[in-house]
C-alpha cells in the first residue's frame, strides 16, 4: 500500500510560496499609496495639474529659498520598491520637487537618488543651455533620499593555480558583487 503523500506535497508547496512572498520588496511606508500612472514627459505635454504622482530620479540641482527648497531631478523609472532604477542613460524627463523648509545642498548633492510623492501644481519653463524646457512642478509631500551604495567586488581565488587565475590564464573563475551602503565621511568642525 502506498501512503497518501498529497498533504505533504501541498504543505511543502504552500510553505515555498509563503517564503517567496516574503521576498517581494515593497516601498518604504512614506512612499506607499495610489498615484497617477504618468511620467514627467507626459505630464509636461498634457498639463495634468492636480494629479498625485510618485516620481524619482537623480538630483541635478538644489535651490533653497527663504520659504521652500526646490530640487531639480532627472526622472528615471522606479523599481518595485519605488527606488529610481533602470538604465541611467534613459530619462523620463525632468521635474521640480518643491517643499517648505530647508533641504541642505551639502546632503542633497548631485547624483543622489530621490523619490518624491506629491501633487502636480504648476509648470515652469527654464533654460537648459539654449533650450526652453517645460518642467512639471510637484508640491512634495515626501522627499525620500536613498542611502548611497558602493560596490564591493569579491573574487574566488583557486589555491592550486598560480597568480590566482583560472585554468590556462582565463581570468577569475567566480565573481560576486556585494552592494553595501557607503560609509558617511565625518568632517571635524572647524575651530
Amino acid at each position: 500500500m502506498i501512503p497518501n503523500r498529497h498533504p505533504v506535497i501541498i504543505a511543502s508547496v504552500l510553505a515555498a510560496l509563503a517564503s517567496l512572498a516574503g521576498c517581494a520588496s515593497a516601498p518604504p511606508k512614506p512612499l506607499r499609496g495610489e498615484f497617477a500612472a504618468i511620467v514627467p514627459t507626459q505630464a509636461a505635454g498634457n498639463g495634468q495639474i492636480g494629479d498625485q504622482v510618485r516620481w524619482g530620479g537623480r538630483i541635478i540641482a538644489v535651490q533653497p529659498t527663504p520659504q521652500e527648497t526646490c530640487i531639480e531631478l532627472l526622472s528615471r523609472e522606479l523599481s518595485s520598491s519605488a527606488k529610481p532604477s533602470g538604465n541611467p542613460d534613459h530619462s523620463q524627463g525632468r521635474f521640480l520637487a518643491c517643499r517648505n523648509g530647508f533641504y541642505d545642498p551639502a546632503i542633497f548633492t548631485n547624483e543622489r537618488d530621490v523619490t518624491v510623492t506629491g501633487r502636480i501644481v504648476a509648470y515652469e519653463t527654464r533654460q537648459i543651455g539654449e533650450y526652453a524646457y517645460r518642467y512639471p512642478r510637484v508640491a512634495a509631500d515626501v522627499i525620500y533620499l536613498w542611502p548611497e551604495q558602493s560596490e564591493t567586488r569579491a573574487y574566488y581565488a583557486d589555491p592550486f593555480w598560480p597568480m590566482h587565475y583560472g585554468a590556462w590564464g582565463w581570468g577569475y573563475p567566480y565573481r560576486t558583487v556585494i552592494v553595501r551602503p557607503a560609509p558617511r565621511s565625518e568632517t571635524p568642525p572647524a575651530k
